[in-house]
Protein backbone atom coordinates (compact mmCIF):
# COMPACT_ATOMS: atom_id res chain seq x y z
CA UNK A 1 0.00 0.00 0.00
CA UNK A 2 1.22 3.46 -0.93
CA UNK A 3 0.04 6.72 0.55
CA UNK A 4 0.53 10.06 -1.16
CA UNK A 5 0.43 13.49 0.40
CA UNK A 6 0.41 16.67 -1.68
CA UNK A 7 1.36 20.12 -0.52
CA UNK A 8 2.27 23.50 -1.94
CA UNK A 9 -0.97 24.69 -3.49
CA UNK A 10 -2.33 28.15 -2.99
CA UNK A 11 -3.52 31.36 -4.55
CA UNK A 12 -1.21 33.12 -6.97
CA UNK A 13 -1.49 35.89 -9.53
CA UNK A 14 -1.15 35.17 -13.21
CA UNK A 15 2.50 34.97 -14.15
CA UNK A 16 3.50 33.75 -10.72
CA UNK A 17 4.94 30.44 -9.58
CA UNK A 18 4.15 27.60 -7.22
CA UNK A 19 5.97 24.42 -6.32
CA UNK A 20 3.93 21.36 -5.48
CA UNK A 21 5.31 18.43 -3.54
CA UNK A 22 4.06 14.87 -3.26
CA UNK A 23 5.58 12.59 -0.65
CA UNK A 24 5.06 8.85 -0.99
CA UNK A 25 5.05 6.55 2.01
CA UNK A 26 4.47 2.87 2.56
CA UNK A 27 5.34 0.23 0.03
CA UNK A 28 7.26 1.42 -2.98
CA UNK A 29 8.39 -0.26 -6.17
CA UNK A 30 11.58 0.01 -8.12
CA UNK A 31 9.76 0.62 -11.38
CA UNK A 32 6.78 2.73 -10.35
CA UNK A 33 5.67 6.00 -11.88
CA UNK A 34 4.27 9.15 -10.34
CA UNK A 35 2.24 11.84 -12.01
CA UNK A 36 0.32 15.02 -11.47
CA UNK A 37 -3.27 15.42 -12.58
CA UNK A 38 -5.57 18.40 -12.21
CA UNK A 39 -9.30 18.87 -12.24
CA UNK A 40 -11.31 22.04 -12.61
CA UNK A 41 -15.01 22.25 -11.68
CA UNK A 42 -17.15 20.62 -14.33
CA UNK A 43 -14.18 19.19 -16.20
CA UNK A 44 -12.54 15.80 -16.37
CA UNK A 45 -9.36 15.02 -14.54
CA UNK A 46 -6.45 15.96 -16.79
CA UNK A 47 -2.92 14.61 -16.95
CA UNK A 48 -0.35 17.33 -16.32
CA UNK A 49 3.05 15.68 -15.96
CA UNK A 50 4.51 12.33 -15.00
CA UNK A 51 7.83 10.66 -14.33
CA UNK A 52 8.91 7.04 -14.24
CA UNK A 53 11.13 6.38 -11.27
CA UNK A 54 13.56 3.94 -12.84
CA UNK A 55 13.69 4.91 -16.51
CA UNK A 56 13.37 8.65 -15.70
CA UNK A 57 11.09 9.11 -18.68
CA UNK A 58 9.06 12.31 -18.34
CA UNK A 59 5.83 13.31 -20.06
CA UNK A 60 4.06 16.67 -20.06
CA UNK A 61 0.76 17.71 -21.43
CA UNK A 62 1.19 20.23 -24.24
CA UNK A 63 -0.38 23.14 -22.38
CA UNK A 64 2.31 23.16 -19.66
CA UNK A 65 5.43 22.41 -21.70
CA UNK A 66 8.06 25.06 -21.11
CA UNK A 67 6.32 26.30 -17.96
CA UNK A 68 6.10 23.30 -15.62
CA UNK A 69 8.90 20.99 -14.54
CA UNK A 70 8.46 17.64 -12.82
CA UNK A 71 11.32 16.21 -10.79
CA UNK A 72 11.95 13.66 -8.07
CA UNK A 73 14.07 13.16 -5.00
CA UNK A 74 14.92 9.50 -4.56
CA UNK A 75 16.05 9.84 -0.96
CA UNK A 76 12.74 11.40 0.06
CA UNK A 77 10.41 9.44 -2.23
CA UNK A 78 9.04 12.78 -3.27
CA UNK A 79 8.00 14.18 -6.62
CA UNK A 80 7.78 17.90 -7.31
CA UNK A 81 5.97 20.04 -9.81
CA UNK A 82 7.52 23.44 -10.35
CA UNK A 83 4.91 25.63 -12.00
CA UNK A 84 6.05 28.88 -13.57
CA UNK A 85 4.25 31.52 -15.61
CA UNK A 86 0.95 30.36 -14.20
CA UNK A 87 -2.23 31.17 -16.07
CA UNK A 88 -5.84 31.30 -14.91
CA UNK A 89 -6.43 28.21 -17.04
CA UNK A 90 -4.10 26.31 -14.69
CA UNK A 91 -6.60 26.71 -11.86
CA UNK A 92 -7.80 23.43 -10.43
CA UNK A 93 -7.26 20.83 -7.79
CA UNK A 94 -3.95 19.09 -8.38
CA UNK A 95 -3.66 15.42 -7.50
CA UNK A 96 -0.60 13.26 -7.13
CA UNK A 97 -0.89 9.71 -8.44
CA UNK A 98 1.30 6.62 -8.47
CA UNK A 99 1.31 3.32 -10.26
CA UNK A 100 3.44 0.19 -9.97
CA UNK A 101 5.16 -1.82 -12.69
CA UNK A 102 5.50 1.21 -14.92
CA UNK A 103 8.34 1.94 -17.30
CA UNK A 104 6.65 5.09 -18.57
CA UNK A 105 4.32 7.57 -16.85
CA UNK A 106 0.92 6.83 -18.35
CA UNK A 107 -1.36 9.72 -19.21
CA UNK A 108 -4.62 7.99 -18.31
CA UNK A 109 -6.01 8.46 -14.82
CA UNK A 110 -7.40 4.93 -14.82
CA UNK A 111 -3.87 3.54 -15.07
CA UNK A 112 -2.94 4.86 -11.64
CA UNK A 113 -3.48 2.88 -8.47
CA UNK A 114 -2.84 5.40 -5.71
CA UNK A 115 -4.01 8.98 -5.29
CA UNK A 116 -3.46 11.81 -2.90
CA UNK A 117 -6.22 14.02 -1.58
CA UNK A 118 -5.27 16.90 -3.85
CA UNK A 119 -4.09 20.44 -3.30
CA UNK A 120 -5.89 23.48 -4.66
CA UNK A 121 -4.18 25.83 -7.10
CA UNK A 122 -5.96 29.05 -7.93
CA UNK A 123 -4.50 31.54 -10.41
CA UNK A 124 -6.09 34.96 -10.49
CA UNK A 125 -6.04 37.25 -13.50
Amino acid sequence: QVQLAESGGGLVQAGGSLRLSCAASGRTFSNFAMAWFRQAPGKEREFVAGIAWFTKIIYYTDSVKGRFTISKDNTKNTVYLQMNTLKPEDTGRYYCAARGSASVPARRAEDYDYWGQGTQVTVSS
